[in-house]
């Protein structure tokens, strides 16, 4: 081998980690998350893998966008931290253990691969966080009688949990309602947006 060859080569790895977003890092989130069509024509697998859980567990694309959205803002490696200590000592401490796309928390992610046998699904993965979202809320569906299509209250009993919303929990916290309604409207803006999308 050459040394022009050899120095060539780093560079083109580089070039394709970069064009990829596969190389140790997370992909990065759409450039835009306020237009499905845009976000369409940048992420293909991303929709392709939501009509995938559609078809399978009938909650529709534009549902699973705004709960992402809500969620994680499209990125994979998401975690609630709050912010504790001040100046140099100051850091960030995880809230829960929630993460990835879908905000899964640990326990009930255990609960989907093992009622599902998935068992290398991740978390940080788009494919598997939208199928995670399909079998949560088809059996939140299935348990309180919640429709797929409803994002308002499907959010709500996504956010406390299926038992935590029919309990009612969400009545004791005033701002909840407010954040599944602007979901439930960006699922609306979504779903008129898909319909306009040329190759959807």
């Amino acid at each position: 081998m050459t040394a022009g060859k050899g120095r060539g080569r780093p560079l083109a790895l580089l070039a394709i980690c970069a064009i990829l977003s596969s190389c140790g890092g997370p992909e990065a989130p759409p450039s835009t998350v306020a237009d499905a069509c845009m976000m369409q024509q940048e992420k293909p697998r991303w929709f392709a893998a939501m009509r995938n859980t559609e078809d399978k567990w009938g909650v529709p694309v534009a549902v699973q966008l705004a709960t992402i959205a809500r969620e994680s803002s499209f990125r994979a490696d998401a975690r609630p931290t709050k912010r504790v200590g001040s100046g140099l000592f100051s850091r960030d401490v995880p809230l829960s253990s929630a993460y990835g796309y879908a905000q899964a928390i640990d326990g009930t992610w255990q609960g989907y691969v093992s009622e599902t046998g998935r068992r290398g699904a991740d978390r940080d993965d788009f494919s598997d966080s939208s199928d995670f979202i399909g079998w949560y809320m088809s059996s939140n569906a299935r348990v309180n009688g919640v429709p797929v299509t409803d994002a308002y209250n499907q959010y709500l009993a996504y956010h406390e949990g299926k038992a935590g919303y029919a309990r009612g929990s969400y009545r004791r916290k005033s701002w909840l309602p407010g954040v599944a309604r602007d979901v439930q409207n960006w699922a609306a803006i979504y779903q008129k947006q898909l319909m306009t999308c040329p190759s959807y």
